[in-house]
């Protein structure tokens, strides 16, 4: 089964476009939340991914805040401003739609679903070995996937010594799945690992490979958009630098 992992759209409908052609047919797509925040077109992302067949969808942080369920003081205040304008903009049907979603770890198979971390599936962020270490107490299953660090990357449990490795993923390099790991598609439409093209991933259940991927979209496009609707002005630079 070909499956499209996707994390951290953040209301970028250019970018998350661009990766659904990019990613061109597949079974099934698995969304690790934050469809919602930062960016311009909080509407048109929710109603598309609403619309993909062979769904399975996580909320993340800002979607949860978006639809009341945590406070907007929990967020810096850039954050905040953008949230602040999808409470405004986002229709009942597309609310609804954003309630719908998991807040908790999901599995398929033999991969565990969350936002952040199985730990903390909502908030905690698993940048680093002893983070990563400890989340791997908090599944069972072989592979976990997660989002909201928007950092394309692989956390390795090597078994016979305790210790886990880190490492950034190579574009169009496959992996081979063979051993426990936490692995990071990176964010479709705010990425912070200096590259600022799409990210996201292939996951083979059959041939048991992950392959990173970018796509490159519109970034003016988008940058415009963020601008004329007066949000925060860092969120329009940042998407340019991949930061």
């Amino acid at each position: 089964m070909r499956v499209l992992v996707i994390s951290d759209v953040h209301a970028n409908y250019t970018a998350l476009e661009a990766v659904l052609t990019d990613a061109g047919q597949v079974d099934e797509t698995w969304c690790l939340g934050d469809l919602v925040g930062y960016g311009p077109d909080p509407n048109v992302v929710v109603e598309m991914m609403s619309e993909i067949p062979n769904l399975t969808c996580m909320m993340g942080n800002h979607d949860s805040a978006a639809t009341g369920n945590v406070a907007l003081e929990s967020f810096n205040g850039d954050a905040r401003r953008s949230l602040l304008h999808h409470e405004k903009v986002l229709t009942a049907t597309n609310m609804d739609f954003l309630r719908t979603l998991s807040s908790k770890a999901l599995v398929r198979g033999d991969v565990t679903l969350a936002h952040g971390s199985p730990r903390d599936p909502l908030w905690e962020y698993i940048l680093n070995s002893l983070s990563a270490r400890i989340n791997f107490d908090h599944f069972d299953t072989q592979l976990c996937f997660v989002g909201h660090s928007h950092i394309q990357c692989m956390f390795e449990l090597i078994e016979q010594t305790d210790r886990v490795n880190l490492r950034q993923t190579v574009p169009d390099e496959p992996i081979k799945l063979n051993s426990k790991l936490i692995l990071n598609p990176g964010s479709v439409g705010q990425p912070r690992d200096r590259d600022p093209r799409s990210a996201y991933a292939i996951y083979d259940s059959e041939a048991k490979t992950w392959m990173p991927r970018r796509a490159e979209y519109n970034i003016p496009e988008v940058q415009q958009r963020i601008r004329e609707m007066k949000l925060p002005e860092k969120h329009a630079v940042r998407i340019a630098e991949g930061w």
